[in-house]
């Protein structure tokens, strides 16, 4: 099964490099490049996607606002969006995650990475390093925040299983790593997932780690001393 992929980056040259990269993997197809937020979101609606490879600077409308409406537009529940950045700690980065992005790479992503990354977040899985993820969360978050209205409210809802299974999500552990600590099966995890991304009104894991984190369900980890 091929994967559909938008690119959104204003500069034709870094798009025409990525088009490239991405094109060398034989499940992997550009449908569309955007040179805004716009024109993302406008290919997004005509062309659905699987992923939308998206640059968060961008003039006129950015990535960040095309993320927010993707994500938020119910015919494109399926389109994953994941952000292209310079640097992985960036308050840019950062809202694009709580607006709904599957995750992030750096432009200097080597192919075989990039590959993975897409088939990561087409399969809806969360691209976020552990590490990665706890640097952004220790450096910006300030408070709850608007990912997930009320998140921290149905908490409550969670079964202890779900809350055992989103605090491992949180702390960046695979389906498999999971369902090994758990002794259960990886499909159940995904199942223990699932439902909690819906009782939280997570858009997917990538959000389910966020509301972890923003309502205090897990804490970033000390800095070493």
């Amino acid at each position: 099964m091929t994967i559909r992929v938008v690119l959104a980056d204003d500069q034709s040259l870094v798009r025409a490099g990525f088009k490239v990269l991405v094109q060398a993997a034989p499940d992997l197809e550009v449908v569309g490049e955007a040179a805004n937020g716009d024109e993302a979101v406008a290919l997004a609606r005509e062309t659905r996607p699987d992923v939308v490879l998206m640059d968060i600077r961008m003039p006129e409308s950015d990535g960040l606002v095309a993320t927010r409406t993707i994500t938020a537009d119910a015919a494109l529940a399926a389109v994953r969006v994941l952000v292209l950045t310079t640097f992985e700690i960036d308050e840019y980065v950062f809202a694009a995650l709580r607006a709904g992005a599957s995750g992030f790479v750096g432009k200097g992503v080597q192919a075989g990475d990039l590959h993975e990354a897409i088939r990561t977040v087409a399969r809806g899985d969360a691209l976020l390093s552990a590490a990665a993820t706890q640097a952004l969360i220790a450096r910006f978050l300030s408070g709850p925040g608007d990912v997930a209205d009320g998140a921290a409210e149905r908490l409550s809802d969670l079964t202890e299983r779900e809350r055992e299974v989103v605090v491992m999500v949180a702390r960046g552990l695979s389906n498999d790593q999971i369902a090994e600590r758990l002794r259960i099966r990886p499909l159940t995890v995904k199942t223990h997932a699932n439902r909690a991304m819906m009782k939280l009104g997570a858009h997917d894991r990538a959000q389910l780690v966020m509301i972890a984190y923003e309502t205090g369900l897990v804490r970033p980890a000390a800095p070493p001393r």
